[in-house]
């Protein structure tokens, strides 16, 4: 495994940290994720195997799972304990509660100075909006992609389904983390990590520069994928054509041997058909309806190197051919029972990564990881138990 030998010591919850540190789990890193008494908040989903919800699964699998009151002194000595032989920290708390609770950089730098510690927030770590609370909703807010897609839309705002920026904000901790082990491989030391999902979602979003830059303003843009058309076949299968229909509607009408029809409107160019969505996806509408089949269809827009895409439910995606043939779903355990993850979008050609182990209850792994990393024997950690430092479910 490409990570192994680095330990990671999570301190994260939700989807954000914990999709950062799954990340490093796949590609072969010992993850040991520190709950709080509480338990991680995505342990409260639905559905449940086995007693565990597979949406914390999903985030979680391939990790050993702990679970540490931190309010307690024997609790935070306890993670500096486990920090001290780390290689790397994750955390997504508030900036200033790590500090407080004497688990911040500093703290865990004076004990393991070669330590990468990585910081997950919605704002950073600095400046006025720092200490906010922010879940991948106020981000999706505030950063502009809901008042995007409203404006692209043209109707009111919505929300969104995805938590799109913590994925985001996890794939780009993940890569920063793996970025400062090189440098340190180098001689440059441990080092703090402050990836705030704020920036993310604005590196994430392909219009920001255009946004922040006046805008499309006059010009014509092919690039509006909030206005991309979406044709019903009468089997009732939607399919989705990308891109601005105010000019790929002249890519289809070439494919389809349909310029006649847009030349008798006066359509020449992308100049006459602003404005026109509705009349626009309307006419396409009516062309897609003369194919039998969304295979047929495809085929002719193929032509001229136009893709679509067929609108499916997620349940659907393991029965794909291509999602079976590259196994992109793995079955884990989940104490006890068995459940589909993701493996990883990562392949490579002499590792195998994804989920090495499943996801188990609440402190599952308290008294094997306890014993191995700091030698605690039966009865230190049966003490432990009973004032309530170490906590399972």
């Amino acid at each position: 495994m490409l990570l192994e030998g680095i330990t990671v010591l999570d301190l994260t919850r939700v989807v954000a940290g914990p999709a950062c540190t799954r990340t490093l789990a796949d590609l072969g890193a010992e993850v040991i994720k520190i709950e709080p008494p509480e338990g991680d908040l995505l342990r409260g989903g639905v559905p449940k195997v086995g007693g565990v919800a597979v949406g914390f699964a999903q985030q979680n699998v391939g990790k050993r799972l702990l679970s540490i009151d931190l309010a307690q002194a024997r609790g935070r000595d306890l993670v500096r304990a486990l920090a001290a032989q780390a290689d790397v920290l994750v955390e997504n708390y508030r900036p200033g509660v790590a500090a407080r609770l004497g688990i911040g950089y500093e703290d865990i730098r004076a004990i393991r100075p070669d330590i990468i510690y990585c910081s997950i927030s919605g704002y950073g770590q600095s400046g006025p909006a720092a200490g906010r609370r922010a879940y991948a909703p106020v981000i999706h807010a505030e950063l502009g992609l809901i008042e995007l897609g409203a404006r692209e839309r043209g109707m009111d705002p919505l929300p969104e389904p995805v938590s799109h920026v913590d994925f985001a904000a996890g794939a780009q901790a993940a890569s920063a983390i793996l970025a400062a082990l090189v440098g340190r491989l180098r001689g440059g030391g441990g080092q703090h990590v402050d990836v705030s999902m704020a920036e993310t979602m604005l590196a994430v979003n392909e219009f920001t520069a255009v946004e922040v830059n006046g805008g499309f303003g006059d010009e014509i843009s092919p690039f509006r994928p909030g206005r991309a058309a979406l044709l019903r076949f009468g089997d009732g299968t939607w399919v989705q054509v990308p891109g601005n229909p105010t000019t790929w509607v002249f890519g289809v009408a070439r494919a389809l041997g349909k310029e006649a029809e847009l030349e008798a409107r006066g359509w020449l160019t992308p100049r006459e058909t602003q404005g026109k969505e509705s009349e626009i996806n309307a006419l396409m509408q009516s062309w897609a309806a003369a194919y039998d089949s969304v295979a047929a269809f495809e085929s002719a827009l193929d032509s001229a190197r136009i893709p679509l895409g067929t609108v499916k439910a997620l349940a659907s995606v393991p029965d794909e051919p291509w999602a079976q043939q590259r196994g992109v779903f793995v079955d884990v355990e989940l104490n006890g029972a068995r459940a589909r993850v993701p493996r990883s979008p990562f392949r490579f050609s002499a590792t195998e990564v994804g989920p090495r182990a499943g996801a188990g209850l609440q402190g599952a792994d308290n008294r094997a990881v306890l014993r191995e990393r700091l030698g605690l024997d039966d009865t230190a950690l049966a003490e432990l138990e009973a004032s309530g430092v170490l906590v399972s479910r």
